[in-house]
């Protein structure tokens, strides 16, 4: 008689390290952050490998696709404390033969004999925070790096690594659709395999967050510009042989994230480090995980057996719920088969039809899928797909 799949295995198994230091904090970011004079790497080191061999008896015997070191800038850890890491994580679970190992650099970051001894550590992707390839605009979203810097970084990264990505933010603070146009097509001729683009959100809690409920961030892009900065970003991206396959993230053929896949199509991912979070099956159960955020007192739990809070245990309403939220942002959507498994009943055929009469969904028998209408409108999909 056959084993069923558990549904953790439609998307994969992968590993997650949050590194939480940063040289300056921009404004835009609400990610686990921290600025700080002095970092002794040997505690990280060892605080990494302690949690690597708790989490390894819960899963061993999972074939590992992918590898993501997050921050923060994990280009600011030493090559050695990333060797070892990865060491610690080979010797634990089996591999996969194309198994991606990404870490993400800042440009102020770079030098050409530290990314080397990144590539020798065993790091295969780069993904690097370019953000802007305009001056003014980057001084303005706090970066510490100049266009001619990023440049070169660049050149560094696709000279040492095969596949390298790097992110760009539009919508920013008095932008016209023309500029971005211009500044899209740069980055497309530059670009190897892959692209992130996101618009400027503005997150409470930053001081993007503080200056704009004080009414002096200004200069911001109208929904409609938005709107149509948007897909104009989804025109010249196809014309370049890049196009979306999930609402941000852009690839050439074959040349997707594998490890936000994983994330997408609602896979297990361990995450360490501070305020890392988690998604593990144990014996049929999905539970949540989540890391103490504050650098200090994460390195303290560690150090008295676990860095994680305790986890929370996903009902299969939660779990279905979760498989839309992400499912739904990549363009081959979401098994309707799946949804079902899962929340044991299938979507309410009403919200169905509502949505594909409003242009907002694909018509497919087996997949939920949004179109390109409605991934202008995702969030308003998700609230009536997921609304009682």
């Amino acid at each position: 008689m056959a084993v069923l799949a558990e549904d953790w295995e439609h998307g994969g198994f992968g590993f997650y390290i949050h590194w939480p230091f940063c040289e300056a904090k921009c404004p835009y970011c609400d990610f686990n952050s921290h600025v700080t004079r002095s970092i002794d790497h040997n505690a990280w080191r060892d605080a990494y490998l302690s949690e690597i061999k708790r989490v390894a008896g819960e899963t061993q015997g999972r074939v590992l696709r992918s590898i993501f070191f997050g921050g923060g800038t994990p280009s600011l850890m030493e090559p050695a404390v990333v060797a070892d890491i990865l060491t610690a994580i080979k010797a634990q679970w089996p591999v996969a033969n194309d198994l991606e190992v990404t870490l993400e650099a800042n440009p102020g970051s770079v030098e050409a004999g530290r990314f080397k001894a990144f590539k020798d550590a065993g790091i295969n992707r780069i993904s690097m925070g370019v953000q802007a390839l305009n001056d003014a605009d980057l001084k303005k979203l706090g970066r510490i790096h100049t266009v001619s810097e990023a440049t070169a970084a660049f050149d560094i990264a696709r000279a040492t690594f095969d596949r390298v990505s790097f992110d760009l933010m539009y919508g920013r603070q008095n932008q016209t659709l023309e500029a971005w146009e211009v500044e899209l097509k740069q980055a497309l001729n530059m670009a190897i395999d892959h692209l992130s683009l996101y618009q400027l959100t503005i997150e409470q809690g930053t001081a993007f967050g503080d200056r704009y409920n004080a009414g002096k961030l200004r200069g911001l892009p109208t929904d409609d510009l938005g709107a149509d900065m948007f897909e104009r970003t989804q025109e010249i991206c196809i014309e370049h042989g890049m196009p979306a396959y999930e609402v941000s993230n852009h690839a050439r053929d074959g040349a997707p994230s594998r490890h936000n896949l994983i994330y997408w199509s609602y896979g297990d991912y361990i995450g360490i480090g501070p305020g890392a979070h988690g998604r593990v099956t144990l014996n049929g159960i999905r539970q949540a995980t989540e890391c103490y955020s504050n650098p200090t007192r994460w390195l303290n739990a560690v150090q008295q057996g676990s860095g994680e809070k305790p986890r929370t245990q996903l009902s299969r309403d939660e779990q279905a719920s979760e498989l839309l939220l992400m499912g739904l942002r990549v363009k081959s959507g979401v098994s309707l088969d799946r949804y079902s498994a899962l929340a044991r009943r299938p979507i309410e055929a009403h919200k169905l039809e509502e949505l594909t009469e409003l242009g907002l969904l694909a018509a497919s028998e087996k997949s939920l899928i949004v179109s390109d209408q409605g991934f202008m409108v995702l969030n308003g999909v998700l609230r009536k797909l997921l609304e009682d």
